[in-house]
C-alpha cells in the first residue's frame, strides 16, 4: 500500500478532529479526500505528511511508519497543502533550485525543467512567482511538490480559489500525475473528483462515512432521489414528520431542506398541499439528479 491509515485519532482540547479513522490507497491510485468544512481532512492529511503527531494510530507511507522512519516517509511524499507557501519574490527557476536544493537533488537543473515542462509552467517559468496568476502559482506548488520525484502526492484543495479554466488545466495536470504516482486530493468541487477519481473518501466530523467507488456510492443510492425546498419564512424540521415518502431530512439552513426518497412526484406534491394548508410560501422547489454530490450532501449535511 503507498498509504495505509489505521485507527487515526487527533484533538484539539474537547474537539475531536479526527475519530479513529482507518483506509488505505494502493499504489497509483487517485483518490478524492472529502468533507465539508472542519470535517478533519486537512488534519488528516498533515498527519500522513508527517507535519502533525497523531493522538493514536499508525500510518504507513510506501510501507514506512511515518512515527519511526519520519525522514524516510517525507521523502516519498510531495504535498502542496491548501495554503500554497511560496516566496513571491524568487523567479521560478530560483525558488525551484532552492526546493531541490532542500531535498538535496543531483542534476538539479535537468529536474527543474522537466518539471517545469511536466505542470506546464513553461511560458511563465521566467517571472517572479508575485507576477503569476492563481493558477500558475498552484502549478508552481505542485512543481515543488514533484522536485524530488515522490511516490505520493497529497494535494489539499489544488483548485480552490481558480477559475473554470484553470481548473481545468489543473486538473489535466492531476490526471497525468495520476499515471505514474499515488496520489491523495481534497476537493469541494464534486464534478472535479468525478471526471479524476474512481474512488472517494468522505468525511465527517472527524469520521469516516464513506469509503467506495463513486460507481458503488451510486449504485447503493439507486432507488434514492432528493427533493429540494426552501420556504420564505423560518420552518421547523419537526413539522416533516406527518409527511409520507421521507427516508431522511437534511436541514441546510432554517428555511432549506433537502428529502430523501424514493417518490419524488408524491413528496412535492405533498410538500405543495402542506405549505398551501400551513399558509407557508415556498420560494423553489426542484429535485435533484443522483450524483456524487447529491450523495454528499446526504452523507455530511
Amino acid at each position: 500500500m503507498s498509504i495505509f491509515v489505521s485507527n487515526l485519532s487527533k484533538n484539539y482540547g474537547q474537539q475531536k478532529a479526527v475519530n479513529n479513522i482507518s483506509f488505505s490507497l494502493k499504489k497509483n491510485e487517485i483518490v478524492g479526500f472529502l468533507g465539508p468544512n472542519g470535517a478533519g481532512k486537512s488534519t488528516t492529511m498533515k498527519m500522513i505528511t508527517g507535519y502533525l503527531s497523531p493522538d493514536s494510530g499508525e500510518i504507513k507511507v510506501c510501507d514506512h511508519f511515518v512515527s519511526t522512519n519520519s525522514i524516510t516517509s517525507k521523502k516519498k511524499i510531495g504535498y502542496l497543502p491548501e495554503a500554497n507557501p511560496l516566496y513571491h519574490e524568487m523567479y521560478v527557476r530560483e525558488y525551484l533550485f532552492f526546493v531541490a536544493n532542500v531535498h538535496a537533488i543531483e542534476n538539479k537543473k535537468t529536474r527543474i525543467e522537466e518539471v517545469i515542462n511536466l505542470v506546464g509552467l513553461s511560458v511563465e517559468s521566467h517571472k517572479k512567482i508575485g507576477q503569476l496568476s492563481k493558477g500558475y502559482k498552484q502549478r508552481v506548488g505542485i512543481a515543488a511538490a514533484l522536485i524530488h520525484n515522490p511516490e505520493v502526492l497529497i494535494l489539499d484543495e489544488p483548485t480552490s480559489g481558480l477559475d473554470p479554466n484553470q481548473i481545468i488545466e489543473i486538473r489535466e495536470v492531476i490526471k497525468k500525475l495520476g499515471e505514474e504516482k499515488t496520489i491523495l486530493f481534497s476537493s469541494h468541487i464534486m464534478q472535479e473528483v468525478e471526471s479524476i477519481c474512481e474512488r472517494v473518501i468522505i468525511i465527517n466530523k472527524g469520521e469516516i462515512v464513506a469509503n467506495s467507488t463513486i460507481d458503488e456510492l451510486k449504485s447503493q443510492n439507486k432507488n434514492t432521489h432528493f427533493v429540494a425546498v426552501e420556504f420564505k419564512d423560518v420552518v421547523e424540521k419537526s413539522i416533516f414528520n406527518a409527511l409520507n415518502d421521507i427516508i431522511n431530512v437534511h436541514q441546510k439552513n432554517n428555511n432549506s431542506f433537502l428529502f430523501e426518497t424514493e417518490n419524488p412526484d408524491s413528496l412535492r406534491k405533498q410538500l405543495i398541499e402542506w405549505s398551501l394548508h400551513k399558509h407557508v410560501d415556498i420560494i423553489s422547489l426542484t429535485s435533484e439528479k443522483q450524483d456524487l454530490e447529491s450523495i454528499f450532501k446526504s452523507l455530511t449535511t
